[in-house]
């Protein structure tokens, strides 16, 4: 089954359950609109996350000088992606939402999960927008933007870290050996592995680094394994606790083994789906029956 067919199937099931579901009010938030939409492509955005231009929401551009500021990236990049934030209270979680699979054509929601954990975003809800096709990355800049607009400082270096993190993740799930689950599942059980051992030298993060492509048998490139140590190595200088993440990390392990087993990659698949598809029908349709008894 390819990608861009099970992003099609999710979109069709998305809009027959927004048909029976009312749409929830949105208040506390701010949205980042990437600079370079127009004004159709903003309300078009709106219309995504299914809010009105006077709506609750703060509403902020994020720029290339942004981009810039942030993670030193280049000033002049087009910034396309666009992101719904809200800070959440403290031991909420961090939720991502990616609202148009079919245009964010290289993250994931737990690629942008685990980074933002790096990045040390704990409590906060976003939902991921694009009207065009783009890969997805400049959205952790719009991500950063908010916190900056609510006065909530982010490291520098962990920011910049977890972009480099989003690039490894989105550059090893283009191995055709390697699914984007395999990879989600591997950043993650790294973190892990580095909160429960807490290793001090760049030896003892390789030897984890190699234990967990061993068990998930996955296979790499000597070129990609180095990357790999060379950005959990870093995790290590900045000593960066996911100790105290560790809910979160086993949440997104688990949300990316649910998806595994959803999308198939069973052969039951499609009997599920179209068994979802007609329970929603038959619901629809028994509704209005009773409406009209």
């Amino acid at each position: 089954m390819t990608r861009k067919l099970v992003f099609s199937l999710l979109l069709i099931i998305g809009m027959l359950i927004g048909m029976a579901t009312p749409a929830l009010a949105v208040s506390d938030s701010i949205l980042i609109f990437g600079e370079k939409l127009n004004d159709s492509q903003r309300q078009e955005v709106r219309s995504k996350l299914g809010i009105s231009k006077d709506g609750a929401q703060q509403e902020v551009d994020v720029t290339g000088e942004d981009y810039a500021s942030f993670i030193n990236g280049n000033p002049n990049a087009n910034m396309y992606s666009s992101a719904l934030i809200k800070l959440e209270n403290n031991g909420e979680g961090l939720v991502v939402n990616i609202v148009t699979p079919e245009n964010i054509t290289k993250v994931t929601s737990e690629m942008y999960e685990n980074a933002l954990l790096t990045a040390g975003a704990e409590d906060v809800t976003v939902d991921i927008v694009s009207p065009i096709a783009v890969t997805g990355h400049s959205a952790l800049t719009g991500i950063y933007k908010a916190y900056d607009v609510e006065g909530a400082e982010l490291d520098k270096e962990r920011m910049e870290l977890a972009n480099d993190e989003l690039e490894v993740a989105t550059d090893l799930a283009e191995n055709e050996d390697v699914s984007e689950e395999d990879v989600s599942t591997l950043l993650t059980e790294i973190k892990q592995m580095i909160a429960d051992q807490n290793p001090v030298t760049r030896e003892e993060v390789e030897q984890i680094v190699s234990e967990q492509l061993s068990k998930l048998e996955i296979n790499l490139s000597e070129q990609d394994r180095q990357r790999l140590i060379d950005l959990f190595d870093r995790m290590r200088e900045l000593d960066i606790d996911f100790g105290k993440v560790k809910d979160q990390l086993k949440q997104i392990a688990d949300n990316v083994a649910n998806k595994a087993e959803e999308l198939g990659l069973d052969q039951g698949f499609w009997e599920k789906v179209a068994a979802f598809i007609g329970d929603i029908f038959n619901a629809l349709g028994n509704f209005f029956k009773n409406l009209f008894n």
